[in-house]
């Protein structure tokens, strides 16, 4: 047992599970939903009911987990709606914190120093994994979600008659193809990446890297023939793809040792990276500084210097041909 929480919490924070040199990510623990009148969504449990003003979010730049949130926030017109506070992306072994930092907004409802207090304050002495997004209720003083998958369902589809956007990346024609898909790239890819990069293990590193590589080539393919992952539009299935794709060349090529090809290297992923960033709105969630800081300072077991890299350039803005 640790001796004093600071421990427990830095063993939580960057001592990552491991099976046979294998990075597994942890349990999201707060699972309730916001539905349009507040009873119970897909997890069984309701309360909480879409209302302007009412919920908070909380967030990195740099976590791509957290940036599915601020997309859909974004494309859902729910910025006026859904109040939020953005970390500082140097994570450090106590939690993620409120310091002052470039693009950073302290914790605008609390004046919280750190996550871990807001965790406190919806669970006692809180002794999970403190971890980006989380979706907080101001009414009831809690957590309703602490998982990005569930927080960007909720945003699609429960504040539409708040916010007037009925915008539906999650087409009930399509859902069964899209969750098909979401499955093949979480594992391989938004996963893959941290797979690779978080391996203890030769023949780990040389297995995530292998899977990922030949699911990147499998939508490399995909992509020869249509514009989008599904269908031909945009829906959740590209947004859940974007932001692990926006990290790729500055950070998971040399950061996370998945350097058989870049991005860049792709001639329809590149394409189809560029299409979704140059959408009205999708840029302005994307903070390359905070990303590059949080991977390569936090992440001292990987970058023992925390030097980070000047490069690479690569310009999202370019005419899609």
């Amino acid at each position: 047992m640790a001796n004093s929480k600071q421990e427990h919490l830095q063993k939580n924070q960057l001592d990552f599970p491991v099976e046979k040199g294998e990075f597994v990510r942890w349990e999201s623990r707060f699972r309730s939903w916001i539905t349009v009148d507040g009873s119970a969504g897909p997890s069984g449990v309701g309360g909480f009911k879409a209302e302007s003003g009412r919920y908070h979010l909380y967030v990195s730049y740099a976590c791509p987990w957290a940036h599915r949130t601020l997309i859909y926030r974004k494309l859902k017109g729910l910025e006026s709606h859904i109040s939020v506070s953005v970390v500082n992306p140097k994570m450090t072994e106590i939690s993620w914190d409120f310091a002052d930092y470039p693009g950073a907004t302290g914790d605008t409802l609390y004046q919280s120093k750190t996550l871990q207090e807001i965790y406190d304050k919806a669970a006692g002495q809180y002794d999970g994994v403190v971890t980006v997004p989380v979706l907080w209720d101001k009414k009831k003083q809690t957590i309703v979600n602490n998982e990005s998958s569930e927080i960007i369902r909720m945003f699609n589809s429960a504040f539409n008659d708040v916010s007037g956007n009925k915008a539906d990346y999650y087409p009930e024609e399509l859902r069964a193809e899209i969750d098909e898909v979401n499955r093949f790239v979480y594992d391989n890819i938004n996963n893959g990446v941290y797979k690779a990069g978080f391996a203890k293990s030769q023949k780990a590193y040389e297995k995530a890297f292998t899977q990922l590589f030949d699911a990147l080539n499998k939508i490399e393919a995909r992509l020869a023939h249509q514009r989008y992952l599904v269908g031909d539009t945009l829906t959740e299935a590209d947004l859940r793809l974007f932001p692990t794709l926006i990290r790729f060349d500055s950070v998971y090529v040399g950061h996370f040792k998945c350097n058989l090809k870049r991005l860049d290297d792709y001639p329809n992923l590149s394409k189809y990276l560029r299409a979704i960033y140059q959408r009205p709105g999708v840029a302005q969630t994307v903070n390359m500084d905070h990303i590059k800081h949080h991977y390569y300072w936090s992440h001292t077991a990987i970058n023992p210097t925390r030097i980070v890299p000047k490069g690479p350039v690569v310009d999202y803005t370019q005419p899609l041909i």
